[in-house]
């Protein structure tokens, strides 16, 4: 009888260095909570700016900026309608992060207290 050779458990610190580089980035895209709400809004599908602004509290200087931001990272898509421009999610990876963050949040309760707490 043959013994089998036990398999290495991989660790996350085997990825290649470009993996930890662009998920940086990403988080750094991520970073602002107006760009969760508006991935958080377009969740369901495509909407446009208007329909954005009546949902998320912000002016429209503002919004333009990350809506700008998510677009120019490879986040969010973008066409227009005559004046209007609309907005979808093209990043599929984006709505599954951002819900696995927020969903992990709310149901541990304090976060920022927890996050405080490690600093000390």
């Amino acid at each position: 009888m043959t013994k089998l050779k036990a398999q290495p458990i991989p660790s996350d610190l085997d990825r290649p260095d470009e993996v930890f580089e662009l998920a940086a980035e990403l988080f750094r895209v991520m970073s602002a909570p107006m760009r969760l709400k508006i991935i958080s809004c377009l969740c369901d599908g495509e909407k446009n700016v208007s329909y954005l602004l009546s949902k998320i509290g912000t002016t429209q200087p503002n919004m333009s900026q990350h809506l700008n931001t998510l677009y120019r990272h490879g986040v969010l898509g973008k066409r227009r309608d005559g004046v209007q421009i609309y907005y979808r999610i093209i990043d599929e990876r984006i709505p599954a992060l951002c819900r696995a963050v927020c969903t992990k949040i709310e149901t541990e309760g304090n976060f920022k207290a927890a996050i405080v707490g490690m600093a000390h």
